[in-house]
C-alpha cells in the first residue's frame, strides 16, 4: 500500500475583483449585499496522479507558480481539492512556510510546545526531545526569546528541527529550506536521509536541483499545474531542464551535436567544446580496462565572465542505468569564476566499472544546477574490460575475500 496517492486531483481557486473601477460603479456596490465580482478561474492543479511508497522520497520540481505548494498544502490538509482524492497514511509532519504554525509573540520554548500539541503530543513526549529540539536548531541561547525577534533563519532551523524530531509517517518540506545556510541544508538533508532508513516517506520541493538528486530517487516536474513528466529523478530533471533551455529563447537552444549521438542544450554564454578520456600518462584513449586510471578531460570556452560556475559529469550504462553523476559543486570544489579558454579534469584513481560501453555526459551549469550554459548529455562513449579479472557479472568491481568457516562433513 503506498503512503501517499494522489488520484486526478485537481485544485481550483476563484480569483476576486474588489476594488470599483469607477466612481458609478463603487456608488452602486454599496447598494448590493455582495459586490464581489469573478475574475477568474484559476486551475492551481489539473488532473495529478502519483503514488509515493513507504520509505520513498518524491521530489517535486518545476517552476514558480507551477502548483508544488499548492501540492504540498493538499497533502497536509491545509487545503481541500476540487475534484479527485488524495491518501495519506499515517502520521503527518509539514514544514510548508516560514513562520507557519509559530506564534510571533510566544517564545521559541512556547511555540516548540505549541508545534508538538499541533502534531498531536503529549506535553511529556515535547519534554523529552526538548534539548534534542534545541539542539539541532542551534538555538540554545534564543530559545526564551519571542519568535518575532527571530531571523528567517532561525524560524527554520527551530521549524525543521520540530518537524523531523518525532518520526512522522510522512514529511512534507517545501522550499523553506532554501533560507537556511548552507551548513545547515546539509544537516537537514542528514537528517532526511537518516529518517528515510527509518521508512518515512517524504514529499519534498527545492529549486536546488542538486538536493533533489541527492535525496530523492523518484520526482515529478508540474508545470502550471499539470505533470509534465514523473519518475526517474534523473530523467525527470533533464526532461525539466531542457524545457527551460528551449523557454529561454534565442539563446537557449536545444542544439545538435557533432556526433549522431546523445543531445545538446543549452544558453551557450559558456560552450563545452572538446571531451576527452585520458589514461595516466595523458594519452586520449577511449578503452580502459577495471582498475585503471582514467581522467576526463572537458575544454570550454567562456565568452563572458560567469561567477562560481558548477561543471558535472554522468555516466550511463548502455542500457540506460545511470551509474554515477557529481559535480563540482557537491564535490565541494568551488570555481570561483570561468571567464575564456580553460579545462576542468574529472579524475577516477581506479576505474571499478566491469566490461561494457559506458555513455558520457559533460555539462556547465550555475552553482545550483538550475541554468544550463552547455548540456552534452550522453554524446560521449568509453570502453571497458575487465583484463586479467576473471569477474564478469554486473557493473561494479568490489575488491573482496572469500572464506570458508564450515567443518567437513561426514
Amino acid at each position: 500500500m503506498p503512503a501517499i496517492k494522489f488520484n486526478d486531483v485537481s485544485k481550483k481557486f476563484i480569483l476576486y475583483r474588489e476594488s470599483p473601477r469607477s466612481f458609478q460603479e463603487m456608488a452602486t456596490s454599496l447598494f448590493k449585499p455582495n459586490h464581489k465580482r469573478v475574475e477568474k478561474e484559476l486551475w492551481a492543479l489539473k488532473d495529478v496522479s502519483f503514488t509515493v511508497g513507504r520509505g520513498e522520497a518524491m521530489g517535486i520540481i518545476g517552476s514558480n507558480g507551477a502548483g508544488k505548494s499548492t501540492l504540498l498544502k493538499l497533502a497536509s490538509r491545509i487545503l481541500e481539492p476540487t475534484k479527485g482524492e488524495i491518501t495519506i497514511r499515517g502520521r503527518v509532519s509539514a514544514l510548508l512556510e516560514l513562520g507557519a504554525g509559530f506564534h510571533p509573540d510566544l517564545t521559541g520554548r512556547e511555540n516548540v510546545y505549541l508545534n508538538g500539541s499541533l502534531l498531536g503530543l503529549s506535553r511529556r513526549e515535547i519534554a523529552n526531545k526538548f534539548d534534542e529540539i534545541v539542539s539541532f536548531a542551534e538555538l540554545e541561547r534564543f530559545i526564551d526569546i519571542p519568535i518575532k525577534y527571530y531571523s528567517s533563519g532561525m524560524q527554520v532551523r527551530l521549524g525543521f528541527a520540530v518537524a523531523t524530531s518525532f518520526d512522522p509517517d510522512v514529511l512534507l518540506i517545501d522550499e523553506v529550506l532554501a533560507v537556511g545556510d548552507q551548513p545547515f541544508q546539509k544537516k537537514c538533508l542528514a537528517r532526511v536521509n537518516e529518517m528515510r532508513g527509518k521508512g518515512i516517506t517524504t514529499l519534498f520541493i527545492s529549486h536546488n536541483l542538486d538536493a533533489v538528486r541527492n535525496l530523492c530517487e523518484k520526482a515529478i516536474w508540474l508545470d502550471k499545474g499539470i505533470v509534465k513528466a514523473q519518475g526517474n529523478v534523473e530523467e525527470v530533471i533533464a526532461c525539466y531542464l531542457e524545457n527551460i533551455a528551449v523557454a529561454e529563447g534565442k539563446k537557449a537552444t536545444v542544439r545538435k551535436s557533432k556526433t549522431s549521438r546523445g543531445s545538446r542544450w543549452g544558453s551557450g554564454e559558456a560552450e563545452i567544446t572538446e571531451v576527452n578520456f585520458l589514461d595516466a600518462e595523458g594519452n586520449k584513449r577511449r578503452t580502459f580496462k577495471t582498475g585503471e586510471k582514467m581522467i576526463a578531460q572537458i575544454k570550454y570556452r567562456a565568452y563572458e565572465r560567469i561567477e562560481r560556475p558548477s561543471f558535472g559529469i554522468a555516466i550511463y550504462r548502455s542500457d540506460g542505468v545511470h551509474i554515477n553523476g557529481p559535480n563540482t559543486a557537491t564535490s565541494g570544489y568551488e570555481i570561483e569564476y570561468i571567464e575564456g579558454e580553460g579545462e576542468v579534469r574529472y579524475t577516477i584513481e581506479r576505474l571499478p566499472l566491469l566490461s561494457g560501453t559506458y555513455e558520457f555526459s559533460a555539462t556547465i551549469y550555475d552553482y545550483y544546477s538550475v541554468h544550463p550554459y552547455d548540456h552534452h548529455h550522453r554524446m560521449y562513449t568509453f570502453t571497458v574490460h575487465t583484463g586479467h579479472l576473471r569477474e564478469r557479472e554486473g557493473v561494479f568491481y568490489i575488491p573482496c575475500e572469500w572464506e570458508h568457516l564450515g567443518g567437513r562433513s561426514g
